[in-house]
């Protein structure tokens, strides 16, 4: 059973590489480029307690009370697991010396979910393939993906720094 510190460790570095990558959207938005807003992520995992888990546009799904923040702390909650994943993975070792490429490449491989779990389940299709500019939004999902790795990367080695 792990640690509480490496619980804490784990949190605390999925929390940070999540951060990075909502500042970066922030940028991009502010920049006029168009990013996911995460109430529709709430709606999706909101609709699964009445047993819905795909649908033919989330836009047009039925709005449940307080989606917006479901999404936020879904977001947060997978930047955690995703985190733990990339420890268990690496192991801890990594975590006393943390590199950018595992966590970049992990970061990457990340955008599976999305490419494969949620953008078909909420009506985009696989690889966002029923949106009017596919390659578009999948090389923004890669872009975001990667920001989150260089979070996992930037979150560890800020908590591995010796103060």
């Amino acid at each position: 059973m792990p640690s509480l510190p490496l619980i804490a460790h784990t949190v605390l570095i999925g929390i940070g590489a999540t951060a990075v990558m909502d500042v970066w959207l922030l940028v991009l938005a502010r920049l006029g480029v168009p990013t996911a807003g995460f109430a529709m992520v709430g709606r999706w995992v909101g609709h699964f307690s009445r047993g819905r888990f795909a649908h033919p546009a989330i836009a047009k799904a039925p709005p449940l009370p307080f989606e917006r923040g479901l999404g936020w702390f879904t977001h947060y909650l997978v930047g955690v697991a995703y985190a733990a994943l990339l420890i268990a993975t690496l192991g801890q070792g990594w975590l006393a010396r943390p590199t950018v490429l595992p966590a970049l490449v992990f970061g990457l491989a990340t955008v599976a979910a999305p490419w494969f779990v949620m953008q078909p389940a909420m009506g985009a299709g696989f690889l966002a393939l029923k949106t009017p500019t596919p390659l578009k939004n999948c090389l923004r999902n890669l872009a975001n993906h990667a920001v989150f790795g260089a979070g996992l990367y930037l979150a560890a080695a800020a908590l591995a720094a010796p103060l």
